[in-house]
């Protein structure tokens, strides 16, 4: 089994040429395996084109993504980075659950250098209105919506939702004892003294709604994370615990009204952008997936 060479050097360089600033920044999002979770990073990248976003969606995916389902992306304006898989040292990984050892994969993301700010959202996330401005924020912190913890059992340390957070990349020195503990709790160990907490609005898990009512005002919402039992649009199971409710199922059909939208579409958002503003749409096409293919070489593993 593989093991990842846990120090990040900037030395590590894409196949990339592009010119403008704007890809300085970028929005980034995981995938693995054969299964549907690609439509969920389809319905995002169609989400971020509805409110006018910037920045282009890096998706970082593992070797066994199949092919069929990396055209779609591409087909979708998305920019692949193939990724080598980050696994725990071999006496941790019997107690780590499947998910967790895959999901430290996403450390990976503090290789791509070449951007200098990027906000990761999970595949099964979806983006209401426009969150640009959060690249804007000051350098040196990881900024993320802080977990909820009315739960009697759980632990009472402050801890974020790794659904979504920002950091600059930069040469990071993993510390590799660590691994075998959830994602989760490595990150909140790692970033401790660095984490800004932002406001739930950037990243509203669908258990809030049944928990803190009082708190949710969904007008004001700018993004939603389908991360409950049965509540993944493409795979929504009503009989789950509360998927029955219709806040639930309102939010379940505003993804699929972004998901269905035909003028989303990559190539046909670009060609109306296109009539709109020749000059927009020329910078839109430089993300395309013919300049801006991004094939990483795997790290020493």
């Amino acid at each position: 089994m593989a093991q990842m060479s846990m120090t990040v050097e900037k030395s590590i360089k894409a196949d990339v040429t592009v010119s403008h600033d704007r890809v300085k920044r970028a929005y980034v999002t995981f995938l693995a395996g054969n299964k549907d979770y690609w439509m969920g990073v389809v319905g995002l990248a169609k989400g971020l084109r509805k409110v006018k976003s910037a920045y282009p969606l890096v998706v970082a995916i593992l070797p066994d993504v199949p092919e069929e389902h990396r055209q779609i992306l591409l087909a979708q304006g998305c920019i692949i980075r193939e990724i080598e898989p980050v696994y725990p040292p071999e006496n941790k990984t019997g107690y780590s659950m499947a998910y967790y050892v895959i999901n430290y994969s996403k450390l990976r993301i503090w290789e791509f250098v070449e951007y200098e700010k990027m906000i990761y959202l999970d595949g099964d996330i979806q983006v209401f209105s426009n969150i640009d401005h959060l690249f804007d924020t000051p350098r040196g912190y990881l900024y993320a919506v802080k977990d909820c913890f009315c739960e009697i059992s759980w632990s009472k340390t402050p801890q974020f939702k790794i659904g979504y957070c920002q950091q600059c990349p930069e040469k990071v020195t993993w510390p590799v004892e660590s691994l075998g503990s959830p994602p989760p709790d490595f990150l909140n160990e790692y970033f401790t003294d660095i984490y800004k907490p932002i406001p739930s609005t950037y990243n509203l898990v669908m258990a809030m709604l049944w928990r803190h009512p009082e708190h949710i005002d969904l007008d004001q919402i700018s993004v939603i994370h389908y991360c409950a039992n049965g509540s993944k649009p493409w795979r929504f199971d009503e009989t789950e615990e509360h998927m029955d409710r219709e806040d639930i199922k309102m939010l379940v059909k505003k993804w699929w009204d972004i998901y269905e939208d035909s003028s989303l579409d990559y190539k046909n958002f670009v060609e109306t952008e296109s009539k709109l503003s020749p000059i927009n749409a020329t910078l839109a096409s430089k993300e395309s997936v013919g300049d801006v293919l991004i094939s990483l070489a795997p790290s020493a593993a």
